[in-house]
């Protein structure tokens, strides 16, 4: 962890996971709602923001694997990694600037900030193959989602408190400390992106391109991985597998909330419990990933998945803020794990000098994520009456996608793709 591309690496997720927390967890919805949509329905300002939500992920899931494909062939992982944080930053400060009543605005500039943060990420993530050393692909990856759990957690952490005292910072109220977080948020991720530009490295490819070309190699990359896809069996049971289990995990991240609303619980107390999850995933996501070498990748995250299990069960009886705050604990063990060692898992079985557009497909199955659940939960519970059947409904993801794990090969899935590396395809 001392070596400086590494490092330099690593401090992306710090910068861009403040963008997660704060402005997509935490302060645009409830800004969305109570500024931007002053004196509109309750139901309609919700519907605005799903859509805003779903139209933003529609387009990331179209672009992603294209972007992935044209990087890759024009050697230009970088460039779009800065060109795609460029575009977040400047969404998010300008989120500063959107006057009262102006959800339309809002809407347009989230969007595009989110298109910004998701874009950033698949080129940050095909990175991993060639910043992290042979065989340390699981503590690098944790390393990265460890510094992107403590930077979002400081952040959103300050800005709360701006929040509860905004006349300390000389602010005359809650929604102006909102405001002003924006804009911390657009400097932060500014401030802490330019190691990666400064110190990470272009990886090489061996026939560069320009222009056109790059972008019509690119189409033909992506048509080409459609067609062999059935040579990389595991990879395919692998985005299988991870589409499932992961949309378990996002459903508890975006209805963890909307639940402990439904049993009682105060919002406050939800926040603190978003807080829990960060500051506990920071040092959990260092240990998963020393985990990940010890007992192994698959093993940890099968782990990973049997905990999610227990707190599901967990939450269908929980009756107090005290038992959320241990659940938050429970998931800050394992969250940041199984996400750090699913994507170094992903990049040991797909061919190295294609890490770029292989991302982008497991970006787009991230951005589907959350889709089964959210609409299992709503049918068990309109049926049953209770929310408290609901959340059972999320272990089927959960076994379904730990199941499909199971038959994941690591080795065969390394071997494959390393002889479509030597093909030249």
């Amino acid at each position: 962890m001392t070596n400086r591309q590494v490092i330099s690496w690593a401090l992306y997720d710090w910068a861009n996971s403040a963008f997660a927390t704060t402005i997509m967890a935490g302060f645009f919805p409830v800004f969305f709602k109570k500024y931007w949509n002053v004196g509109v329905e309750v139901t309609t300002s919700t519907f605005r923001l799903g859509l805003a939500n779903s139209i933003a992920s529609i387009m990331v899931v179209v672009l992603a694997p294209v972007l992935g494909a044209i990087g890759d062939q024009g050697g230009a992982r970088k460039k779009f990694l800065l060109f795609f944080a460029a575009m977040g930053v400047i969404m998010t400060g300008t989120l500063f600037f959107v006057a009262q009543g102006a959800w339309q605005i809002a809407v347009l500039i989230f969007i595009l900030g989110v298109i910004g943060f998701s874009g950033g990420n698949i080129f940050y993530d095909s990175l991993l193959v060639s910043v992290a050393p042979s065989g340390k692909e699981d503590m690098v990856s944790a390393f990265g989602f460890a510094l992107g759990y403590l930077g979002g957690g400081l952040l959103f952490g300050l800005n709360v408190f701006m929040t509860l005292r905004p006349e300390i910072f000389g602010l005359p109220d809650a929604s102006a400390a909102i405001r002003v977080s924006f804009l911390s948020v657009a400097a932060w991720w500014a401030l802490f992106s330019l190691p990666v530009a400064i110190w990470v490295k272009e990886p090489p490819v061996k026939q560069k391109k320009r222009g056109w070309a790059m972008v019509s190699s690119g189409f033909q990359q992506l048509k080409t991985t459609f067609a062999e896809i059935r040579k990389l069996r595991m990879v395919f049971l692998f985005l299988l597998a991870y589409w499932l289990y992961i949309d378990g995990v996002d459903t508890i991240v975006r209805m963890a909330v909307d639940y402990g609303m439904s049993l009682g619980f105060a919002e406050n107390s939800l926040i603190v419990a978003l807080l829990i999850v960060q500051f506990v995933g920071f040092p959990a996501a260092i240990l998963y990933g020393k985990l990940g070498e010890k007992l192994g990748t698959k093993r940890s995250i099968l782990l990973g998945i049997a905990v999610y299990i227990g707190v599901t069960f967990w939450g269908r009886f929980m009756d107090s803020s005290g038992e959320f705050y241990i659940l938050a604990v429970a998931i800050g063990l394992v969250q940041g794990g199984v996400q750090a060692l699913s994507r170094a898992f992903y990049s040991r079985i797909i061919p190295v000098s294609r890490a770029a557009e292989f991302f982008g497909f497991y970006n787009m199955l991230g951005k589907f994520a959350a889709v089964i659940g959210p609409i299992l939960m709503g049918l068990v519970g309109v049926v049953t009456g209770n929310p408290r059947h609901s959340i059972l409904s999320i272990v089927v993801l959960f076994l379904a996608g730990g199941i499909i794990l199971y038959f994941v090969d690591e080795k065969e899935g390394a071997r494959l793709a390393q002889e479509l590396e030597e093909e030249g395809l």
